[in-house]
């Protein structure tokens, strides 16, 4: 089966063709719900958000407007973000997380080296993001992946700037021992 460019699956989705619609799912929803488990841990809770983001960009597909290869990938791509933290933002995670969590924060952990980091799977490395709280999860994963400044991730977040740098240098230090932990007991 020949695979319908973007412009082209756009266009037959605007037009309400059936076929389109499942297309554009069978397509997209693989990545999608990988997009959306780097925020939310819980695999069920994942497919539930991965469903109204369909749901969501079927309702909003006429709004959606071509600009290049790889602009309707984007554009589903950023609806599953939102869908993935305005669900966070529900359970109201975003607040900074009680300095008692943080208590072996004051010893200075070294950044793991680049090798260390090489030595763990990409499956390693998700499960130690997913171990992270859920606020320092998404910033982490806003900041670092979807390179998002402290500015962006404040706005969309609805916390404060300085937040969003504390709890990203935080994040960075919960994973650093992570990374250590692991090459340690290798």
């Amino acid at each position: 089966m020949r695979k319908i460019g973007e412009q082209d699956l756009a266009e037959r989705c605007k037009a309400g063709e059936q076929e389109a619609y499942r297309t554009l799912y069978y397509d997209y929803a693989p990545s999608l719900l990988r997009t959306i488990c780097r925020y939310i841990s819980d695999t069920d809770t994942a497919k539930d958000l991965l469903h109204d983001t369909f749901i969501k960009v079927f309702d909003k597909i006429n709004g959606f407007h071509y600009r290049s290869e790889g602009s309707l990938e984007a554009w589903l791509s950023r609806i599953a973000i939102n869908e993935a933290l305005m669900h966070l933002r529900k359970g109201n995670k975003w607040a900074d997380y009680p300095v008692e969590l943080l208590a072996d924060e004051k010893e200075e952990e070294s950044e793991p080296d680049s090798d260390e980091v090489s030595a763990l799977s990409y499956e390693q490395i998700l499960a130690m993001i997913h171990k992270l709280p859920p606020g320092y999860r998404a910033v982490f994963i806003l900041y670092v992946i979807e390179g998002y400044s402290h500015k962006q991730i404040a706005e969309t977040l609805g916390i404060a700037e300085h937040s969003s740098a504390s709890q990203l240098s935080r994040a960075r230090k919960l994973l650093a021992k992570e990374i250590t932990q692991a090459n340690t007991t290798k």
